[in-house]
């Protein structure tokens, strides 16, 4: 991961002067090369900035239109000043856990890889723990065991408060009309769990991965992402508690097809690295992403990118090695 921030630019990330995108090119003795590509995420959302990356391919292989035609259409997703916002519970500054090991500027950023059958086995393991037929995804089943596993690398107060914040892409949701294929601009919301330190560590952890589920599915309405538009058109929440390890976001970059079909026209991409401006010096960002290509051992496989201080990280490195072990 630190390689990574030498292959990208490092521009301001709120520098109103704006810089919606740049690209940085390094080519490497081998004929191999690297694309550093930075957006704002004003601009786009994950899936925009896949569609983008798509489209310069079709024109470096010589095509006159990109295969996905690019559809702006903002005004589908503005909000309306409500008088009815949704009420959103948020964990505020007095309630929050804390941890002996923040603030620091010390931090490790480490990437760490869950093959297949550790998930596999994972999510076995939930389902005959709730002792139900109900399965799991793989990812919410590693959204609980990753944020169960960094509380307690931090040794986060047992009865403080913490917020787990998912984004979840809502394409699929706005169904009337549906979005255009084309449309490149933000189509996600938050999908957010609180609990007390005290009850994550000691509820079974298939009712957390329950919980994860159930937010999701609430985030996934219709109705939830017109009332969360127009929430954020009429009041914008300002967290005091990122950075005291209270608050966690999550993201899966897997499904956003960085590295699904990706051909220059003398080589296919094989890799993709999140280098995101707010992961660096901050601990309050987790990144799930597809593994490389090159590395066809861990077909099916996960890679997490967490920073956390030193001391937390090897904690959480040999929480995560126990999943090696889960039954």
């Amino acid at each position: 991961m630190e390689s990574a921030k030498h292959l990208v630019f490092d521009l301001p990330t709120y520098d109103e002067s704006g810089y919606p995108l740049v690209f940085k090119v390094t080519k490497f003795p081998c004929g191999g090369f690297t694309i550093g590509m930075g957006l704002s995420h004003a601009v786009c959302d994950g899936v925009g900035a896949s569609q983008f990356l798509r489209a310069i391919i079709d024109f470096a292989r010589g095509k006159k239109e990109p295969a996905v035609k690019p559809v702006w259409e903002r005004e589908r997703l503005v909000g309306t000043i409500t008088k009815q916002p949704l009420q959103i519970d948020y964990v505020d500054e007095t309630s929050a856990a804390v941890s002996p090991f923040l603030p620091t500027k010390l931090l490790m950023h480490e990437c760490i890889k869950v093959d297949s059958e550790s998930i596999t086995r994972l999510k076995m393991s939930l389902m005959k723990e709730g002792d139900i037929g109900e399965s799991f995804t793989g990812f919410e089943s590693l959204a609980a065991y990753v944020w169960r596993s960094r509380v307690r690398a931090l040794k986060l107060s047992h009865d403080g408060r913490i917020m787990l914040n998912i984004t979840v892409g809502v394409r699929r949701q706005m169904l009337d009309p549906p979005l255009p294929e084309g449309y490149y601009g933000n189509a996600i919301v938050d999908a957010d769990i609180i609990l007390t330190v005290r009850e994550l560590n000691e509820k079974p952890l298939h009712e957390v991965v329950r919980l994860i589920r159930e937010s999701k599915r609430v985030a996934c309405n219709v109705d939830y992402v017109r009332k969360y538009i127009n929430t954020l058109e009429t009041e914008q929440e300002d967290l005091d508690v990122k950075g005291s390890g209270a608050f966690f976001t999550m993201t899966d970059w897997r499904h956003l097809g960085f590295l699904e079909n990706l051909d220059f026209g003398f080589e296919e991409l094989v890799n993709t690295v999140p280098a995101p401006c707010d992961m660096f010096g901050s601990v309050d960002l987790c990144i799930f992403s597809s593994l490389s290509k090159l590395d066809s051992s861990m077909k099916g496989g996960v890679r997490i990118f967490v920073s956390l201080p030193c001391d937390a990280m090897i904690k959480f490195k040999e929480e995560m090695e126990a999943l090696s072990f889960f039954n």
